[in-house]
């Protein structure tokens, strides 16, 4: 997967900068992010790759928390919305096999190391929570297509899809050391998904 080479606008929290000194900071500190964890990040080291003051970075976020969540907010990819391929079938396997690329490309490993650094980090854990992206509006409008196909009958729960495969793909990858290959995307839509979309 292709790394980011433009960033969002940026969020609301730090106004007073301007815009492309804040940019520059949250990129550096997205940056570093990558490169030596959380727990391996700090204040001192975003200042210098950004070229500002640590006065400067205190004053607009007091904790590294939020200046690491505000970091991945400006600089994460967004996922496209998942395309139309004519089935359901296929709709679910091009979109797993999208968020398998993003889970094992440069942004999973960041991912994966916050994940991991809610359970001692409070701070974090909160402004993750608050900003997580739920895949349910992407479900939605895959089961609505599938649906007018005549593939899916009422009463399915496109819900089950955001509550089930980021973590499988997640714990296949990570916690496995798996690869996210056609095989296992397979097994995941044939085997899991669509029983229960169907069911």
């Amino acid at each position: 997967m292709a790394e980011q080479t433009t960033v969002n606008a940026a969020p609301a929290r730090s106004r007073k900068l301007d815009e492309e000194r804040e940019q520059a900071i949250l990129r550096a500190a997205y940056e570093l992010l990558g490169e030596t964890g959380y727990q391996g990040l700090r204040v001192d080291a975003v200042a210098a790759r950004a070229q500002a003051s640590k006065a400067t970075l205190y004053r607009h976020w007091p904790t590294k928390a939020g200046l690491v969540v505000d970091a991945v907010q400006c600089c994460k990819v967004d996922d496209p919305p998942p395309r139309d391929t004519g089935s359901l079938r296929g709709d679910l396997t091009a979109w797993f096999t999208q968020i398998g690329e993003t889970i094992t490309g440069h942004e999973g490993p960041i991912l994966a190391g916050l994940f991991m650094a809610m359970h001692t980090d409070p701070d974090l854990a909160g402004e993750l929570r608050a900003m997580r992206e739920s895949k349910v509006p992407f479900a939605e409008a895959i089961c609505a297509r599938a649906a007018e196909r005549g593939e899916l009958k009422p009463g399915y729960n496109p819900g089950l899809i955001d509550e089930i495969v980021p973590a499988l793909l997640f714990m296949h990858c990570f916690a496995l050391g798996a690869d996210l290959d056609e095989a296992f995307i397979a097994h995941l839509v044939d085997d899991i998904i669509l029983p229960l979309l169907t069911r």
